[in-house]
């Protein structure tokens, strides 16, 4: 009796490599995967919906769980679009404030994400070392804000709190540790042997096939593509900071994680220049409880990447659809181009290397009677 020549292996939606349910199929011939079937919608927790169902400033709360990395990027892509469906402006220093919670939510993002590699590379002193000084990060979150995980600061019409002459000095100081650590960081996954066999030519992604694929974030920067909404298409007070976009041209593990540390030390400049070019006047001006009639697109760069919300108004206190695309749903299709032609070996570090969030991202279809489908989030 014959054998075939591969074999199919599920990997989850529980198994001990992702926080977080999901199931990836995997084709393998020997030790190398040769295919590959993503399974989304064990999270699926119909956030959409919900959105539909409340007023629009109860849905900035909603929008703030859609993830509880990126609560501060939803929040910001959630009010951009509200607010301009009811056009009003939002005060300059509301835009500088927003834009400063939301770098140093990247730094945030990016510790957790660069301790996270590191452990899956087996390289658990550089995990304990970067969510040990990311502390720091969440400390100054939870002076700034009130919450370490939820923050709550971004609002209609602008942004909850203010920062004083006083908080932006501890802001500085935290920064000035931070950006040491960071070098530091940046120095380990530059020269340590073991990690960088684990890293170097490991989920190859091609500019060829980011760009074809659609990837967005670092996952897209690491393949030599310069991709960013801060600099495509500015918001928040992003056109007046001084800022590079960061690449790398290795095109795997290691380039992406060359990239977010690079990142950090860019967060860590313009969090400088906000602060030292905030502007005076008000943080906030008062939103209408009904929306005017219309549909817009909002964008904005989360640490995953490109984040989108769209909304639309029928004209009362809740909107008539909203809809997210999250990052890492954008990030899937790229994410199996790099898992073909792998190693089983390295089938967790691949899929950490784009930071997934799948709580973030998970959707449904629902098929109806007569064929027809629907998607909800």
């Amino acid at each position: 009796m014959g054998y075939a020549s591969t074999v199919k292996v599920p990997f989850g939606p529980q198994h001990p490599a992702l926080k977080e349910p999901e199931h990836f199929l995997f084709e393998v011939d020997g030790d190398t995967v040769v295919g590959v079937t993503p399974r989304i919608g064990y999270v699926h927790r119909g956030i959409e919906k919900a959105l539909e169902l409340s007023t629009y400033g109860h849905g900035i709360y909603l929008a703030e769980r859609i993830c509880g990395i990126c609560t501060i990027a939803h929040t910001c892509c959630y009010a951009q679009a509200v607010e301009e469906l009811m056009g009003i402006d939002v005060p300059p220093r509301a835009n500088y404030i927003r834009t400063i919670m939301s770098e140093l939510e990247r730094l945030h993002s990016h510790s957790l994400w660069v301790g996270l590699v590191a452990h899956e590379a087996g390289f658990d002193t550089l995990f304990m070392y970067a969510w040990r000084d990311r502390e720091v990060i969440l400390n100054l979150f939870q002076e700034l804000t009130g919450g370490r995980v939820l923050h709550a600061i971004n609002t209609l019409g602008g942004v909850r709190r203010d920062i004083s002459p006083e908080m932006a000095d501890k802001v500085r100081r935290a920064l000035e540790h931070f950006e040491g650590r960071t070098k530091e960081y940046l120095r380990i996954v530059r020269t340590e042997p073991t990690f960088l066999r684990r890293t170097r030519d490991v989920g190859v992604l091609k500019p060829a096939d980011a760009a074809r694929l659609n990837a967005v974030g670092p996952t897209l920067r690491a393949s030599g593509i310069k991709g960013d909404v801060r600099r495509d298409d500015p918001y928040v007070a992003y056109d007046e900071m001084p800022f590079n976009v960061i690449t790398s041209d290795s095109c795997d593990v290691f380039g992406r994680t060359e990239v977010r540390t690079e990142e950090m030390m860019e967060s860590i400049g313009i969090i400088r220049h906000a602060l030292e070019h905030l502007p005076e006047g008000v943080f906030r001006v008062r939103a209408p409880r009904n929306v005017p009639a219309g549909e817009c697109v909002s964008r904005v760069e989360a640490p995953r990447g490109e984040d989108m919300h769209y909304a639309r108004s029928n004209g009362t206190a809740k909107p008539d659809r909203y809809k997210v695309r999250a990052p890492t749903l954008a990030n899937i299709p790229a994410l199996c181009k790099m898992l073909v032609g792998i190693h089983v070996a390295d089938i967790p570090i691949i899929l950490a290397g784009i930071d997934p969030c799948f709580s973030c991202m998970d959707r449904m279809v629902f098929v109806r009677s007569g064929g027809s489908t629907g998607r909800a989030r």
